[in-house]
């Protein structure tokens, strides 16, 4: 089997594997969201391993993934929103924000230090577009006033707490995951593909 097949084939498994772990939830928080059972980690093993070009066609393809199984069982089209609304969360909380997980390997794998760094830099920017979603998509929505008045009219503190809650848990347990595996020396294993 040539090197480029070996490479399409364990992105293909990675993205497999993401999308399992992805419907492993581990702890539903109670603004919503929820914490899986290290779903990101193929998608940055793929960048890591194979370089971020793997990576963000790896990441693009689990973006589309989630994206049919957000419409099949979390009901996105049925949540009411406009059409730029919708538009916008497809692009913010789905293509954008699972395609960013590419970016992982961008500061290689020589060391455990630029393993971590990667793994901070993409889910932070996963982060970052779920906030902006929440932000600007979901700001005048009634799950606002769902708490009491915490959230009304701050769409900011909303969204900040409502990503978060589920995004620092998963940043966390990734990195930790991501440096147990660096110890391994698995990373450069599979390298050799």
């Amino acid at each position: 089997m040539n090197k480029q097949l070996k490479k399409l084939t364990f992105t293909a498994i990675m993205v497999a594997l993401a999308t399992v772990l992805s419907m492993i939830k581990v702890i539903q928080m109670p603004l919503g969201g929820s914490v899986t059972l290290i779903s990101m980690l193929p998608i940055i093993v793929v960048s890591i391993t194979l370089g971020i070009g793997w990576g963000f066609g790896g990441a693009f393809a689990y973006s589309l993934i989630q994206l049919i199984l957000g419409i099949a069982s979390d009901g996105l089209l049925g949540w009411g929103l406009s059409g730029g609304q919708l538009a916008g969360c497809i692009a913010l909380d789905y293509v954008v924000a699972y395609t960013v997980l590419g970016i992982a390997g961008i500061f290689g794998s020589k060391n455990t230090g630029s393993l971590i760094c990667g793994t901070v830099l993409a889910m932070t920017l996963r982060f970052l577009s779920h906030f902006a979603s929440g932000y600007i998509i979901f700001a005048n929505f009634e799950q606002f006033a769902f708490f009491g008045k915490t959230f009304v009219g701050r769409p900011i503190l909303y969204s900040i707490c409502y990503n978060g809650f589920y995004m620092l848990p998963e940043l966390v347990i990734t990195c930790v995951v991501v440096f147990i595996l660096s110890k391994t020396g698995i990373f450069n294993k599979i390298k050799l593909l």
